[in-house]
């Protein structure tokens, strides 16, 4: 593809030659005189000398650069874009592996003019091509819509109901009567609506388990990675709201609300009826107590830990958690503890030593 033809996909002002014929996509380090880069963090700067990328996409007000540049508002994002010309992610064919099995309850997106299909008994047809994979199990009165995608070993539990545009990848599960919108995805291992963690501790001290009667709700855009769970909820529902996205080994407990837009990084781990509001970040492996309700805007960073309401617009560090810029100023003072602690005793020692002289 050439420069000039990315740079108006894109909608980027083209400093260089246009006729360039670029083939990739790479960073700053990797890339050859093929492939088109990004520079987003200026603390990489110094790359762009060593740069062996034919193009790189660049901040409108970057200065001069040695290479061909496409300027914009957002690189990053761009180039997010851009690596999609070079690579789509490969989609199954179109069908139902013989050794899945389907409940003829079932209703799942249009699924052609397959051998298969007569196979399946009553199973009704609502909408595009559908990929099912090898050992596959969709039981009774789910309900898939269009165009998706269920790799091999993908488990959809009864009276599960689920939107356009889902992709499922091998050994994900979907528990009974869950609910989730359209363009979805849940990578490898993910557990949606499995059980809360939820037991009432008997007279004898063992623990009775309660019935998780709820579910749980995905909405639209949501992105679930490989080893996640999100537990379903004892009464009611736990919801994961619209264009959510969730790492890997993240852990949802019963009854939680995510708000819109957050993104719940690797290990993060939020205890039961905890809500988050929109756009909330929780940076590696934060931890929430349960009960708790988080404004807009929040972001924790990494292995923090709090169990208070958290008010919008706030940026919280450390166990327990605290204002952000204020832990830093801590975590400075910190390392100087045993210096401060000498200085303490010799004063201390000092003015005992003034005391017995008066």
């Amino acid at each position: 593809m050439k420069l000039k033809e990315i740079a108006e996909k894109l909608n980027c002002t083209l400093d260089g030659n246009g006729e360039l014929e670029i083939t990739g996509a790479n960073s700053l380090e990797r890339a050859g005189p093929g492939d088109l880069t990004f520079l987003s963090n200026r603390a990489y700067t110094p790359q762009l000398k060593t740069t062996r990328a034919g193009a790189v996409l660049l901040a409108k007000d970057f200065g001069a650069v040695s290479v061909a540049a496409l300027r914009c508002e957002d690189p990053y994002l761009a180039f997010a874009k851009a690596l999609e010309f070079f690579y789509q992610p490969p989609r199954p064919a179109a069908g139902i592996h013989p050794t899945a099995v389907i409940s003829p309850t079932a209703k799942i997106g249009s699924l052609g003019s397959f051998g298969s299909f007569g196979s399946l008994g009553s199973l009704e047809t609502l909408g595009s091509l559908v990929s099912i994979g090898p050992y596959v199990v969709i039981e009774d009165d789910v309900e898939i819509g269009a165009n998706a995608v269920l790799h091999s070993h993908v488990v959809i539990y009864r009276g599960a109901k689920i939107g356009d545009d889902f992709t499922a990848h091998s050994h994900s599960v979907v528990r009974e009567f869950c609910r989730i919108g359209n363009r979805v995805i849940l990578q490898n291992g993910v557990v949606i609506g499995g059980d809360g963690y939820g037991f009432a501790r008997q007279a004898d001290g063992s623990h009775y388990k309660i019935v998780q009667s709820g579910i749980v709700v995905i909405e639209d855009d949501v992105e679930v990675q490989a080893l996640s769970c999100v537990d379903r909820a004892t009464v009611g529902e736990t919801r994961i709201r619209r264009g959510a996205k969730l790492d890997n080994f993240v852990q949802v407990g019963h009854a939680c609300d995510v708000g819109e837009d957050n993104l719940l990084c690797a290990q993060v781990g939020l205890a039961g009826s905890t809500r988050l509001g929109k756009n909330v970040l929780l940076a590696g492996q934060v931890g929430m107590a349960g009960h708790m309700n988080v404004g807009d805007n929040v972001i924790l960073t990494a292995k923090s830990a709090t169990h208070g309401d958290i008010p919008a617009n706030s940026r919280l560090s450390g166990i327990p958690a605290f204002d952000s810029k204020q832990w830093l100023r801590a975590i400075a003072a910190f390392k100087n503890l045993p210096e401060l602690q000498k200085t303490v005793r010799e004063l201390r020692s000092a003015l005992e030593k003034l005391g017995s002289e008066s």
